[in-house]
């Protein structure tokens, strides 16, 4: 028989060896010829940079084995592909010519090759739920998987790991999160130059640091505050081995459980200010028996159940970091209990403790209750305040901070794919020898020919139980995201953590979507094309619900097709006459149509209907109503002249200040034409005496009277409005009466620069003075007018209208124009965070005659560092959970709705509540110091 070393290169270029190749795994195992090793790309997340083996063990290969290796080409490797061309591969996309597939992270289920051998972390051998599915697609194509962490020796002991790596990223992690949260609680420390392990090129420069920082800290000591610093660490294996071999860079002290009650007492003693402390300790240290006795760690091993964790009152309260490297089965007790936590948070002497964790071990709900989900580079903590029950991402909130990557490795690709290369070798020199009988090999396959092997066999039930797979009228969810754009990441973020359901995040952009997909296993990438039903349907046909964030214009079509399809709608935007006429087509296909699920709308309704809700069950009367609602840069980042930042559709923001409003306010109707908004601005709102804001009326507010179940006629006031910083109307209402926010289609630009379109839409002379130009078009007292003048000329330069760089503006109107120029000139900066703000205010009379004012308010940043915007947070949580309740069945109305109805607002707020996004909700009796009374209803 023809063996596989014969097969011309050209072929495996090309694809063609498959059809040639004849001869089964199993025969060429057995007569040991050379297989065709491949050696995948990794695609889980854009951060995935490691390798199996390195271009050096390829080249070893190869000239020990006579084997061929197949590379799939990657530019975000750590080794690039001319290295391994080098060592004599063949790079090549398509890997069905390899007969044994070597990778790191798991393997999307569509890119599996049926009848091949992987060798992955395949994480299905402990029965993870959330890879049951995966596990069944290795069963159904007829793949031998063999697993990394089986790959152990007749002891027992593994032999092919990245522990020591994760422990080495997990503390510079570490490290650099406990500097960022002393900063943000007020106080600088020597941690705050340690980076994140990625931004280091190799571990001799994270060293080189240490020693700088190990340097600072005997120099100018450790903050006050929080001395003496202590350090948990728990685990004794390779995980928490490399994370003391980054600490023990620092100046510390090695102490003992039984020495830390002494310690608190002499915190104060200055060698507590110049040393760390580092405590490690194992089960006989945090656990006790139940019934008294000493510790017997056989017996714990057998009946765990016969003790119990004390570290929460014996360890906790003495740390200041945790460092978790314990390997934990549900079986054991768990080292700390959300419970256990909030009761430390409570406790006002211990403020300064337990700041943060770093769990290495990522075990979600695992060793620690709270630990809820793994975090990821881009965004490496979250804070648990168990208290409040809040999990948020807000580093100056309460909470413990938490970093939890799972990941962790290849934040140092290269010594981790070498490490990793050199243990893995012998394993691959006999894989491509064919010896599939090699017993560390043979002990590590879960899976081959259909079947689960002999020692995992028991996982037939974990297969059977998991949702999706052998259980009946029970599947995958899917959902279809159509747009990738601001909002996408959170929203991605919140589904993609439900192990049970799968995405597709369709978009005109496909490069777009595929950096999305490509962060999480269960998501993937596809190209969106609007205007062609028939591949929409396509799209539409597989999925659960749509979740359209496309340009608002667009959803009505999303929707006629996802109604065609009986598959239910979310959307953030506005409901329009369009989308409300699809109503009754939607009711008839049972489909709900979800929209204005965003921030406003969105969770303005269902803060507003609880409390709407809420007084009508007590026979209340609303008498009034007055939201306000702002996304704007956080104060500190409102350095501009508009005082505005776009996390947000530029466009969107200038056309919505074009519209006319309604309103009622003390009793009578309002209204404002359009294009008049920002000349009828209310220059004070006074919401919260820290902010400046003045704001706009928002559209029609006597609709949501009706929308809200209001009596109009019986109300004083009713109003809905739009927040910015004070002197944003008077910007804009200048390049309104500039011209610049003309929708004419022949205000048609196409200018070689933004300069050039600002003169062409002043009608302006190449030599013109543009200063007195503006004074004369504005008008009116040319001398009082000066000041704003000047501002408005300070805000062109910002918008680089002034600027002769020359780069090219072309727009169907001056609008457009206007919308390109901000985009690029306001957007928020790196290490810059916006803010959003909801309040709303009810005048709420009782049936005893007496009259509340009762306020319920949102406040809200984004996240400086990872560059998480509030407005994505407030617009794509609340549509992502939307999604999940039509995925779970929860909400039984049909029809174009809005989330105004209690089955959709309760368990939304719920759930905000739970991602850090809490109303703070006041109540006073009288009205005369309310919103309705002090605002100045100018119009």
């Amino acid at each position: 028989m023809l063996s596989v070393r014969h097969t011309p290169k050209l072929l495996l270029r090309s694809g063609g060896s498959a059809i040639i190749r004849r001869a089964t795994l199993a025969t060429q195992a057995a007569a040991h010829s050379p297989l065709v090793i491949g050696i995948r790309r990794e695609d889980k997340n854009r951060w995935e940079r490691r390798v199996a083996l390195t271009p050096a063990h390829v080249k070893q290969l190869i000239s020990e084995t006579n084997a061929q290796v197949i590379v799939q080409p990657s530019n975000t490797r750590i080794f690039n592909n001319a290295s391994f061309i080098e060592a004599g591969a063949t790079i090549n996309e398509d890997l069905s010519g390899a007969d044994a597939i070597l990778g790191i992270k798991e393997v999307p289920i569509d890119k599996l090759l049926p009848s091949k051998t992987y060798v992955i972390f395949s994480h299905t051998h402990k029965a993870q739920r959330y890879n049951m599915p995966s596990l069944q697609a290795f069963l159904d194509k007829q793949i031998r998987l063999i697993d990394y962490e089986l790959m152990v020796d007749a002891k027992g002991k593994r032999q092919v790991l990245f522990g020591k790596h994760a422990g080495y990223a997990g503390m510079i992690d570490g490290l650099h999160g406990l500097g960022q949260r002393l900063l943000a609680l007020g106080y600088n420390s020597p941690f705050i130059h340690m980076g994140q392990a990625h931004v280091y090129p190799n571990l001799e420069c994270v060293h080189t640091k240490l020693r700088h920082v190990a340097d600072i800290i005997e120099d100018q000591g450790l903050p006050d505050a929080f001395a003496p610093m202590l350090f948990t660490f728990t685990g004794s294996g390779n995980v928490t081995q490399g994370a003391r071999a980054i600490f023990d860079d620092l100046p510390h002290d090695n102490v003992t459980v039984d020495e830390l009650p002494f310690i608190a007492k002499d915190r104060y003693n200055d060698r507590y200010r110049r040393r760390l402390l580092a405590l490690q300790v194992g089960a006989e240290d945090y656990v006790e028996r139940i019934a008294g006795g000493p510790y017997d760690r056989a017996e714990y091993r057998e009946f765990p159940e016969r003790y119990r964790s004390v570290f929460a009152t014996k360890i906790a309260p003495y740390t200041s970091m945790l460092v978790n490297g314990i390997y934990w089965e549900a079986k054991y007790p768990r080292l700390m209990t959300t419970k256990d936590l909030a009761h430390i948070q409570k406790q006002k002497e211990l403020k300064s403790r337990m700041l943060a964790i770093a769990d290495i071990s990522c075990d979600i709900g695992g060793s620690l209750e709270f630990m809820s989900h793994a975090s990821t580079i881009d965004s490496p903590f979250f804070y648990v305040d168990a208290v409040n029950g809040v999990e948020h991402k807000d580093i100056e909130k309460p909470g413990v901070q938490i970093n939890s990557i799972d990941n962790l490795p290849t934040e140092l690709p290269f010594e981790a794919s070498k490490h990793f290369a050199d243990a893995m070798y012998p394993y691959a020199k006999a894989l491509a020898l064919g010896d599939l009988k090699h017993p560390v090999l043979n002990r590590a396959i879960i899976c081959q020919d259909g079947q689960l092997t002999k020692p995992h066999k028991h996982l037939d039930k974990s297969l059977a139980e998991a949702q999706g797979f052998r259980v009946a009228n029970t599947r995958r969810k899917r959902v279809l995201l159509a747009g990738s754009g601001m909002v996408s990441q959170p929203l991605v973020d919140y589904l993609a953590s439900t192990k049970d359901t799968d995405i597709t995040i369709a978009s005109n952009d496909l490069g777009e979507a595929k950096r999305l997909a490509y962060q999480y296993p269960n998501t993937e990438a596809a190209l969106l094309d609007v205007s062609d039903s028939a591949a929409l349907d396509l799209l539409i046909r597989d999925s659960d619900v749509v979740v359209s964030l496309v340009p608002a214009h667009l959803h009505t079509r999303l929707a006629e097709s996802a109604i065609r399809r009986g598959k239910h709608v979310v959307t953030a935007s506005y409901i329009t006459p369009e989308m409300q006429a699809l109503d009754s087509a939607a009711r008839a296909s049972n489909v709900t149509i979800l929209g204005e699920i965003g921030l406003d709308p969105g969770i303005d309704h269902c803060s507003a209907m609880q409390v709407i809700d809420s007084a009508k069950e007590r026979g209340a009367t609303i008498r009034s109503f007055v939201s306000w609602c702002g996304g704007l840069p956080a104060p500190e980042n409102s350095d501009n002249q508009l005082g505005y930042k776009f996390s947000w559709s530029p466009r969107g923001v200038l056309t919505a200040g074009l519209n006319p409003a309604r309103f009622k306010a003390n009793g009578q109707m309002r209204e404002i034409a359009e294009r008049q908004l920002f000349a009828n601005a209310f220059r004070n709102v006074p919401l919260h005496p820290g902010f400046a804001f003045e704001g706009l009326a928002n559209r029609d507010s006597l609709q949501y009277a009706e929308i809200y179940g209001l009596d109009l006629d019986g109300m004083d006031t009713m109003f809905r409005g739009t927040l910015r910083y004070h002197g944003f109307a008077d910007i804009m209402q200048c390049l309104l009466s500039l011209g610049l926010l003309s929708l004419d289609a022949k205000s048609h630009v196409s200018a070689n620069s933004a300069a050039e379109f600002l003169r062409h839409a002043l009608c302006a002379t190449p030599t013109e003075d543009l200063r007195q130009l503006i004074a004369r078009r504005l008008g009116g007292d040319q001398k009082a007018a000066a000041p704003l003048v000047a501002r408005l000329m300070l805000a062109l330069e910002e918008f680089g209208m002034l600027s002769a760089e020359h780069s090219p503006v072309t727009a169907p109107t001056s609008l457009d124009a206007m919308s390109k120029i901000l985009q690029h000139s306001l957007k928020l900066g790196a290490g810059e965070r916006d803010l959003v703000c909801l309040f709303h205010e009810f005048g709420i009379e009782n049936p005893d005659g007496s009259y509340d004012v009762q306020t319920s308010s949102l406040v809200a940043y984004g996240d400086a560092e990872s560059g998480e915007t509030a407005m994505a947070r407030t617009v794509g949580i609340p549509a992502a959970i939307a999604t999940r309740l039509l995925l779970e069945d929860a909400v039984s109305t049909r029809g174009v709705i809005r989330p105004t109805i209690k089955e959709i607002y309760d368990p939304l707020l719920q759930r905000l509540a739970h991602k850090g996004l809490v109303f703070a909700e006041h109540t006073k009796r009288g009205v005369h110091n309310s919103l309705q009374h002090k605002m100045k209803w100018h119009q």
